[in-house]
């Protein structure tokens, strides 16, 4: 048997999102004779210390990596997860990069095995609208075709409680038109959370499974505008990963798709914000109208840039005050809560895989078709955890 590859056990941890704390402590590796776990850890990856086959096993399992790929002469080739439609801040480091890379993998791998199993139930109808434009056409044009597919009700959305809900009811129509919807921010714990500066949505532009990630790290007022951008890009039939920047024409064309979708230029009448209102005015003025709309204030800020109303540097001022305003309430709701505990696993969980993924692992497994482990790996869940999730109500 050839010997194990320093090399590889690097790459395998750096590209599943983990730094040298992290890993040890998924590992199991523990302080010893005045080590650090951390820095026990990199003298395995510099090959001055001799791995047990324990230890590779424990690898394996936690960096999602086969067992024989420890034994490679080389790092193998990166797969290809889509576009990267990113323009990346330097806040973003490489752990940051790394945890996304892993995030897409994972997604990848559930996909597959979803549309795996349709086409072994013969189920794979493929799904038209997938691919059906392209940025030649106007954003209006793109807009008005979703609003058809989901048979969308502008007032309907508007009228819900809170934009958590306005989401969730928008989240129900695109599942319903063959879409699986997930939230996810992390790679399964909140030390491994992802910014949304490094990843904010991302789309797979299968016709026949199509997948939204959403980044639920993210303000929960701004995910309706995230799945409707990601949904603009498999109607431009391009699989890819997206950030809070819009620097790249795709993105900036997704944009004013979701923009035209939630908040359609007539409802800016009257409002009155120019470069030269007071800051402190026109954010008063744009929660107001936010809050009305179910939408995030970011979002109409972006809207009344695009209609020429406010310069850039007025929307970047705009949307960075509110970044701010949203990271404090955060920090005090949290404050708020420490202590109480949180919500019930399954609870969180069937939220974050959505309506759609449950419905199918459920009908699967009850045919026959769908495995409890394979299950699992859908629902991001361990196997003794699937059934008491989909029986949860």
């Amino acid at each position: 048997m050839p010997a194990v590859n320093p090399l590889i056990m690097k790459w395998a941890r750096e590209t599943a999102g983990f730094d040298h704390d992290e890993a040890a402590q998924k590992l199991g590796i523990k302080d010893a004779r005045g080590i650090p776990a951390a820095q026990r850890l990199e003298l395995i990856e510099r090959g001055d210390t001799e791995p047990s086959r324990s230890m590779l096993i424990r690898m394996s399992k936690q960096y999602k990596r086969p067992l024989i790929a420890f034994y490679m002469s080389s790092v193998p080739r990166t797969a290809d997860t889509g576009q990267d439609f990113r323009t990346l801040p330097e806040t973003v480091d490489a752990l940051d990069n790394a945890r996304v890379a892993a995030l897409l993998r994972d997604v990848h791998a559930r996909q597959g095995i979803v549309k795996s199993v349709l086409e072994d139930a013969e189920e794979d109808d493929v799904l038209s609208f997938v691919g059906s434009y392209s940025i030649d056409n106007r954003p209006e044009e793109i807009s008005a075709a979703i609003s058809t597919l989901l048979d969308f009700d502008r007032t309907e959305y508007r009228q819900q409680k809170s934009p958590e809900k306005a989401f969730e009811l928008l989240r129900s129509k695109v599942e319903k038109a063959g879409i699986y919807v997930l939230l996810i921010g992390d790679l399964g714990n909140y030390r491994s959370a992802i910014p949304v500066e490094a990843f904010r949505g991302f789309a797979i532009a299968d016709n026949i499974v199509p997948f939204i990630i959403i980044n639920d790290q993210d303000a929960k007022s701004a995910w309706a505008f995230t799945l409707l951008h990601e949904l603009a890009h498999i109607f431009l039939g391009e699989t890819g990963v997206s950030n809070a920047f819009i620097e790249q024409k795709t993105e900036q064309f997704c944009n004013q798709v979701a923009s035209e979708f939630l908040v359609p230029e007539t409802d800016f009448a009257g409002l009155g914000i120019t470069d030269d209102t007071e800051l402190k005015e026109a954010m008063d003025k744009i929660s107001k109208i936010a809050a009305d709309l179910n939408v995030s204030s970011s979002m109409i800020g972006y809207r009344l840039m695009l209609d020429g109303c406010i310069g850039r540097e007025m929307w970047q001022a705009l949307s960075g005050n509110f970044r701010e305003l949203w990271l404090q309430n955060k920090s005090e709701f949290k404050a708020k809560r420490k202590g109480k505990g949180g919500p019930d696993y399954f609870v969180v969980r069937r939220h974050r895989v959505g309506g759609a993924l449950v419905r199918f692992s459920d009908r699967m497994i009850q045919s026959g078709i769908l495995t409890t482990t394979k299950a699992a790996k859908v629902l991001g869940v361990k196997p003794n955890n699937v059934q008491p999730l989909l029986d949860y109500q």
